[in-house]
């Protein structure tokens, strides 16, 4: 049985509905991050879909040296503050380093650890001991059973407030491929499990100085892990993603979730989740 977790007024793991995590890649700029975040509120409130908005400040593993990372944290957390008061939506971003955290922790309501860093115990302990929810993205290097171990972790500080999320596994060179049979296999452990669609759909440096995407497959994957039993979907979007600094090969364009989410909301409605 998946344990419910609590994310501000948010439940994660009810067999009713499912949590969208969605935003850009990375923060742009103010304005923009305030048009996305205001553009993802709306269609989530009309649809009653559970939201938390995601967008990173520092991206520390761009493939190249002069890839752009974003503002930076003092600069990134003031727009996510904004955003999270001026439009009352839970927030979330990712910490790379344990100097970064407990600023990060006062603003965010939920810490993100990036895959590759999915292993690394300080961090873990760090975010952890902060009580606020960890959002723990699966290494690509990870199989589905070694993630208790990186759970463990976590549960050695007190800290039960987390959510495992799938992006895909290596398989071979500059490709992913999603296995969901690993939904199950750890949501059988009691995790609530999280699909991050639109990164399994990356090719990681395949695009050389840069990551490649192959993003109309990324809502076939999110209607398949909705299937499959996920408690949520994990979603990149931008209003232009051939013009995004960050992603843009495997982010969706903001409206096409006007599709799409009530499409996830009608399988996950016909499911029953004991079953699976």
């Amino acid at each position: 049985m998946v344990q419910s977790n609590k994310i501000g007024a948010i439940g994660v793991g009810d067999a009713h509905q499912f949590l969208l995590i969605a935003g850009p890649c990375v923060i742009e700029s103010r304005g923009q991050t305030l048009e996305i975040a205001s553009f993802l509120k709306d269609i989530t409130g009309k649809l009653e879909i559970p939201f938390i908005f995601k967008a990173s400040y520092d991206k520390a593993n761009r493939t190249s040296l002069g890839a752009y990372r974003g503002p930076g944290q003092a600069d990134g957390l003031d727009i996510l503050a904004e955003v999270k008061e001026t439009l009352q939506i839970p927030v979330l971003s990712d910490v790379h380093r344990t100097d970064e955290i407990e600023a990060a922790a006062k603003i965010l309501d939920v810490l993100q650890i990036p895959a590759f860093l999915c292993r690394q115990t300080d961090l873990l302990l760090a975010a952890g001991k902060t009580g606020r929810p960890i959002n723990i993205k699966k290494g690509q290097f990870l199989a589905p059973w070694d993630v208790p171990h990186v759970v463990a972790k976590l549960l050695s500080t007190g800290n039960d407030q987390f959510l495992i999320t799938e992006r895909g596994t290596s398989f071979g060179y500059n490709n992913l491929v999603v296995d969901f049979r690993g939904i199950s296999l750890m949501r059988g452990h009691g995790f609530p499990v999280i699909f991050d669609a639109t990164h399994s759909v990356q090719l990681p440096g395949g695009a050389g100085g840069s990551s490649g995407g192959q993003r109309r497959f990324a809502p076939v994957l999110a209607r398949a892990a909705i299937a499959a039993g996920a408690d949520g979907i994990f979603l990149e979007v931008h209003p232009e993603p051939d013009n995004a600094r960050c992603d843009g090969p495997n982010s969706l364009q903001t409206g096409e979730l006007l599709r799409l989410l009530p499409q996830l909301k009608a399988i996950r409605a016909a499911l029953s989740l004991e079953s699976i």
